[in-house]
């Protein structure tokens, strides 16, 4: 599992940094180009970056979809949940839950339907070459406009990001199962900076964006209310 939580990690980190460096290239090339600069202009004029911003694209919807199954895992997506936060710790299990298992059985739906359209788009075409079948009247499949390739390795986004997003929903339910415990992700929070835990305990910012879990109970102003001092 921790294999699969590095490489999701890893791929998201390399679309992100890969696609940043490519568009500022693409920009600097851009300017310099319409620069006099003896020998180098020609040079620039002859770099073709016309590609850049189709992979762009493509690679941000792919951070996109891995993205939002890493925002599972970890607890960052975020939701209004004035109400169930206000239920008891029995009612706001069985929600959770059922919430969790609404997440997953969305995604996984969009996960099947996602494959069945890649599969259908070219992939079908690409596995039976591949394997050096007869294709019969199989279509090829369309081709993106500046890279050529085919489109259904873009579209593979879909059903590989929404099978795992299932997936972490999945995993999510089944530790709340075990523990009442659900990820939580600290916005506030900054790398490489400790934190004297009472300090932070006491000035936790408690919201309404995230379902409270069983494990660690939900504190109300008031509970506060007695530090110093006795409550009358």
């Amino acid at each position: 599992m921790k294999l699969l939580d590095h490489l999701e990690e890893w791929l998201i980190t390399f679309l992100m940094g890969a696609a940043t460096t490519i568009i500022f290239l693409s920009v600097v090339h851009r300017y310099l180009s319409g620069i006099d600069i003896p020998g180098v202009q020609d040079w620039l004029l002859s770099l073709n970056f016309g590609w850049a911003q189709e992979l762009c694209i493509i690679m941000f919807v792919w951070m996109a979809k891995f993205g939002a199954a890493y925002g599972v895992r970890t607890g960052i997506h975020v939701g209004v949940d004035v109400l169930i936060n206000r239920m008891n710790e029995q009612t706001r299990g069985k929600f959770v839950i059922f919430g969790l298992l609404a997440g997953a059985l969305f995604t996984g739906i969009v996960g099947t339907l996602g494959a069945h359209f890649v599969w259908e788009n070219g992939f079908h075409y690409a596995f039976y070459t591949l394997l050096g079948w007869d294709v019969g009247d199989v279509p090829e499949g369309p081709t993106t406009p500046d890279l050529e390739w085919p489109t259904w390795i873009v579209y593979s986004a879909i059903p590989l990001g929404s099978s795992l997003m299932c997936f972490r929903f999945l995993q999510v339910t089944w530790s709340f199962i075990r523990t009442g415990e659900l990820p939580h992700h600290d916005h506030g929070h900054v790398d490489g900076i400790e934190e004297n835990p009472d300090v932070a305990e006491t000035f936790r910012l408690e919201d309404n964006l995230h379902p409270h879990d069983l494990k660690y109970p939900q504190h109300h102003p008031e509970d506060r209310s007695g530090q110093g001092g006795e409550k009358k």
